[in-house]
């Protein structure tokens, strides 16, 4: 048989995940060949650019899903584990899961209404939405792609911030400074951003100078957390910038801010950015930190200048 579509898989890849406490990637991939008799030409089929099978492709991009909606979770590097929300559908299950399905789940919902972000250091970009791939008769052939540009990066998004999180506190501390300096932060030189490596400093993990002298700096805190980073955290932060004498700084956490600490630096003179998970990985995106490009479409076009006068 044919490698099923996506969708298809939602619902055994939740009911492989009921089975047991933790699942791997790989043994899930097995797992669902097993449950559809593929062939092992099903098996081997590649996807158009040849760079991955597209059973692990469909695969992936169902547990993705799953894992927006909040009926699996990420448990280490390549491995995850139902929830109690998800153990809740398969208590009553329904006879197939689909987009429509998930979409009763507030957090899949708004995971698809977020919009594209922007690459502007004082904007707040998040996640971009998640939409079907597959074309529909009013659009385009460049909206079906626009759309699975967003799905794709929504894709990535979401496996990107798994594995900053699995990260060790000294790497992402390394990978705020590498980020920062990516974004423009300090100019080419490499000597620019460092790690301070130190403890008891009010949580100042690096230091970006903005020119040669080293008269301007933007001081850098990093959160790998899972909990909210709240308001005596981004005081503290502040406290520590002052005895720099520094007016400048930015905390990056692996999760978010609360309310509370984002009006706070809406009302002090230093200057502090908050970037938050979802924007943190949007950047390490737009800015080719930890990604790389494996894969580019061109459209081309009539030129019409070439034949003006013909």
């Amino acid at each position: 048989m044919a490698v099923p579509k996506y969708q298809e898989f939602l619902l055994p890849v939740l009911q492989f995940a009921g089975g047991g406490d933790e699942r791997s990637n790989r043994d899930t991939i097995e797992a669902m060949a097993v449950r559809f008799a593929m062939s092992a030409q099903d098996r081997a089929e590649r996807l158009p650019s040849g760079r991955q099978a597209v059973l692990e492709n469909r695969v992936s991009w169902a547990q993705t899903y799953l894992k927006q909606a909040g009926l699996i979770e990420p448990t280490r590097r390549a491995h995850f584990r139902i929830t109690d929300a998800g153990k809740a559908v398969l208590a009553k299950p329904p006879a197939h899961i689909d987009v429509a399905f998930l979409n009763q789940f507030p957090a899949f919902a708004a995971f698809k209404s977020k919009s594209t972000p922007t690459s502007d250091l004082a904007s707040t970009p998040t996640v971009p939405s998640p939409m079907e791939v597959a074309p529909v008769a009013t659009q385009t052939p460049e909206e079906v792609m626009a759309d699975a540009s967003r799905d794709l990066r929504a894709h990535l998004a979401t496996e990107l911030l798994e594995h900053v999180m699995q990260c060790s506190p000294a790497f992402f501390e390394r990978l705020v400074v590498d980020l920062l300096r990516a974004m423009g932060y300090g100019g080419a030189s490499t000597a620019s951003g460092r790690v301070t490596g130190k403890s008891g400093d009010g949580g100042i993990d690096g230091i970006i100078t903005e020119d040669k002298l080293g008269l301007d700096a933007v001081y850098l805190q990093a959160k790998r957390w899972s909990g909210n980073v709240g308001r005596p955290t981004v005081q503290e932060f502040a406290g520590a910038m002052q005895g720099h004498k520094a007016d400048k700084g930015v905390i990056i956490t692996t999760s978010e801010f609360t309310a509370d600490a984002r009006d706070y630096v809406r009302t002090i003179s230093t200057r502090i950015v908050l970037i938050g998970g979802r924007q943190l990985v949007n950047f390490m995106i737009d800015h080719d930190v930890g990604v790389r490009i494996v894969e580019t479409h061109v459209v081309r076009r009539i030129d019409g200048d070439y034949f003006e006068g013909s």
